[in-house]
């Protein structure tokens, strides 16, 4: 039998489930770290992905609810790419990754989890994060938990 720890998923299964948004939803919230909002600009944010792909595994969303880039005007689109920058200048200072990976999935077909709304992936890549754990058993390790990992980047986000 394989066991891998991740404590903060016991919140995703015993939580209630809604059928509303969670980009949407979110946001409304008076409640930025629970929610793993890092930042807020004036038409888009920065929330850290509750299931990464990779430690620090962050998402710039627009508060708009589109499915895709084709549905963002010129003003919002510029700054979901200027909030990306921001993320991986926070990523770079605070976890000094040797990469990134960026990207947006539209639709389902394209691998969208959430498909609905539209997201932006920030990704920071070290060598050798792909170990055989992913490889060989499809198992990611995370070394850090999510709320230290907000905890480090949240002040670099909202410096004054």
């Amino acid at each position: 039998m394989k066991q891998l720890w991740a404590p903060w998923r016991i919140e995703y299964i015993l939580s209630k489930k809604t059928d509303e948004c969670i980009f949407c939803e979110y946001p409304l919230k008076d409640e930025d770290r629970q929610s793993l909002i890092l930042y807020r600009g004036r038409l888009c944010y920065v929330i850290m992905n509750k299931y990464p792909y990779n430690n620090g595994h962050l998402m710039a969303v627009p508060y708009r609810h589109v499915s895709s880039i084709t549905g963002l005007d010129d003003e919002t689109l510029s700054e979901l790419m200027n909030i990306a920058r921001l993320a991986v200048s926070c990523l770079a200072k605070a976890m000094r990754p040797e990469g990134f990976n960026t990207g947006i999935n539209i639709g389902k077909a394209a691998g969208a989890g959430i498909d609905e709304h539209l997201h932006m992936h920030i990704v920071p890549r070290w060598t050798g994060d792909s170990s055989f754990m992913a490889v060989l058993d499809e198992v990611r390790v995370i070394p850090e938990h999510l709320l230290a990992t907000y905890d480090k980047l949240h002040p670099l986000f909202n410096k004054k």
